[in-house]
C-alpha cells in the first residue's frame, strides 16, 4: 500500500517510510492512497475474536509489503498483552442502548496507549532492520506524552523529546511523563500552550537542519500509524453490540480530531456506523466549523478537560482532503489561509462535513454536573473528557434504537479536580501506580523559543 500527502506535492511513500517520516515534506499529512474495504460477511466472521487477533485483521492491509504477518502478529500480541483488562477495550452499559467504551486499561490509563504501545514497537522493528537511529519529537496536551514515552522508553534506536505546556497538564499526567528516567527520554515543559508545542513540532519537521544529519520522527497523531491502530476499537465495539448486522453510533471527545477520524475511516472501510458525534469543550473550533462553518482560531482556554485544550486540530486536514475530492492544492491553500485568518469551507464541502458528523460543545460546569449525575444514577465514575462525550451523545442522539457508544478516553484518576468539583471523592491510583506521587521527576522548563528548543534537542541526542 502507498501513502500520499494531503497537500499533494510530496512523493508517495511505503508504510515503513511514512511510519518514520511522520509529516510529509510539503507540510501535509499522509493518508492511504486507497482504503481497504471489508465485506459485511468478513466483518461478521471476526465476532468473538480476541482483541489482538482483531487488530491484526484490521491493520494487516495497511502494512502489507513492509512488515511480515509473523512480525506484525508478534508486535500486536505484545502490545495488547500489557493491558490490564482481558477484553482490552471493554464496554460498560449505562442505560438502554447507551454504552461506555473503556479505552483506559493500558499502561498509562488513556486511549493513546492503543496506538503508541504499538507505534514504539513498529518503529523499533523498522529502525533495527535499516540500522538507523531516529529522533522523536512530540507535543502533548497530557496523555500522548506519557503513552509515547512508555511505548518508546526501551527502544535502542531512538531518542524521544516530548513537549508539554508548562503547568497546563494535570499532576498525574505530568508525573507519568517526567518520572520515566530512561537515558533516551527527555521531557520539555514549554512556557506556552499546547498549540505552541504542536506548532514547534510542525516547524521542526519543515526544517530539520538543527539535527545535523539525523532524522526527525513523530508520535503525535500526525503519524499515520496512530490513526491506523485506533480504527480497531470501532470494529471491536460494534461487534460487541451486534454489528455488523445492526448499525451503531459513536460519540468521541476529541481535540485534535484523530480519534474520531479513525471512526470515520472505520465507516469508510465497511463498518455500519449511523452517527459520529464530535464532542468538544470550550475550545470548540471543531464544533463551530461543523455546526456553523466557522473555522477560526479563538483564544485557547485552560479547562477541566485539558487533553482537548486545542485550537488547531491537525487531523481535520485529513478529513478536508477527502471532502475536497483529494485536491491537495485546495487543501494547502485552505490551511495556509487558516494560519492568519478565519476561513469558511465551500458550501458544498461544508454540507459534506455536516452529513458525516454531528457536534456539541460542553463547558466546565456542565462537565462536573454530568460526572455528578451519572455517578448518582449508576455509580459509574466518568473522567471529564468522557463526561463531555456522554453529554454530546445524549444531545445529538437521533435514533435511540441504534446503540450509542461513548469513548471513555482516560481513567478518572488522571483528572481528580473535576471529580472533586462534582462533589465526589478523588479517585485512587491503581496499585501499579500507587507510588507515582513519590517518584523522582526529570524535566526541563524552556521558553517559547524554537531556537532554544532546537538547541536543547541537538545537545541531548545520542549519535551512533
Amino acid at each position: 500500500m502507498k501513502y500520499i500527502s494531503t497537500r499533494g506535492k510530496a512523493p508517495s511513500l511505503s508504510f515503513s517510510d511514512v511510519l518514520l517520516a511522520g509529516m510529509a515534506e510539503d507540510g501535509g499529512l499522509y493518508v492511504p492512497e486507497q482504503l481497504p474495504v471489508f465485506s459485511q460477511a468478513e466483518i461478521a466472521s471476526w465476532s468473538g475474536l480476541p482483541y489482538a487477533e482483531l487488530a491484526f485483521k484490521v491493520i494487516q492491509p495497511f502494512v502489507e509489503g513492509c512488515i511480515s504477518d509473523a512480525d506484525l502478529k508478534q508486535m500486536v500480541d505484545e502490545t495488547y498483552a500489557v493491558f490490564d483488562h482481558s477484553g482490552v477495550a471493554p464496554l460498560v452499559q449505562l442505560e438502554q442502548n447507551e454504552w461506555i467504551l473503556e479505552l483506559f486499561h493500558g499502561p498509562t490509563l488513556a486511549f493513546k496507549d492503543f496506538a503508541l504501545q504499538l507505534l514504539g514497537r513498529l518503529m523499533d522493528h523498522v529502525l533495527a532492520e535499516r540500522g538507523e537511529r531516529l529522533v522523536i519529537m512530540g507535543a502533548t496536551s497530557g496523555d500522548t506524552g506519557s503513552a509515547a514515552i512508555e511505548g518508546c522508553r526501551h527502544s535502542e534506536h531512538l531518542d524521544i523529546f516530548i513537549m508539554h505546556p508548562y503547568n497546563r497538564v494535570s499532576e498525574v499526567q505530568r508525573r507519568q511523563m517526567t518520572s520515566i528516567l530512561a537515558d533516551n527520554v527527555f521531557n520539555i515543559a514549554l512556557e506556552g500552550n499546547f498549540d505552541d508545542c504542536q506548532e514547534m513540532v510542525k516547524d521542526s519537521f519543515a526544517d530539520q537542519s538543527f539535527l545535523k544529519g539525523m532524522k526527525l520522527g513523530a508520535v503525535n497523531s500526525i503519524n499515520w500509524a496512530r490513526i491506523m491502530a485506533q480504527i480497531v476499537y470501532y470494529f471491536s465495539a460494534s461487534l460487541a453490540v451486534g454489528g455488523p448486522h445492526r448499525p451503531v453510533s459513536f460519540s468521541v471527545p476529541t481535540g485534535n480530531f484523530g480519534d474520531i477520524f479513525a471512526g470515520y475511516l472505520a465507516k469508510q472501510m465497511g463498518l455500519p456506523i449511523e452517527q459520529l458525534v464530535v464532542a468538544t469543550n470550550r475550545n470548540d473550533i471543531l464544533h463551530r466549523v461543523i455546526s456553523g462553518n466557522d473555522m477560526s482560531k479563538g483564544a485557547l482556554e485552560h479547562t477541566l478537560s485539558p487533553s482537548m485544550d486545542i485550537m488547531v486540530s491537525s487531523n481535520f486536514e485529513r478529513l478536508l482532503f477527502d471532502v475536497y475530492g483529494r485536491d491537495g492544492a485546495a487543501v494547502a491553500d485552505l490551511m495556509q489561509r487558516f494560519k492568519t485568518e478565519a476561513v469558511q469551507l465551500e458550501p458544498a464541502r461544508w454540507d459534506s462535513v455536516r452529513a458525516l458528523f454531528d457536534s456539541y460543545a460542553v463547558d466546565d460546569a456542565t462537565t462536573c454536573e454530568v460526572i455528578r449525575q451519572v455517578h448518582a444514577e449508576t455509580g459509574y465514575l466518568l473522567d471529564p473528557h468522557t463526561a463531555i462525550g456522554l453529554k454530546a451523545a445524549r444531545e445529538c442522539w437521533k435514533n435511540r434504537s441504534v446503540p450509542m457508544i461513548t469513548l471513555a478516553t482516560a481513567h478518572p484518576v488522571k483528572f481528580p479536580e473535576p471529580v472533586v468539583k462534582a462533589g465526589l471523592e478523588a479517585p485512587q491510583l491503581p496499585a501499579r501506580l500507587s507510588d507515582l506521587m513519590e517518584r523522582e521527576e526529570r524535566f526541563s522548563v524552556l521558553p517559547k523559543s524554537l531556537a532554544e528548543v532546537h538547541a536543547y534537542i541537538a545537545s541531548h541526542v545520542h549519535r551512533d
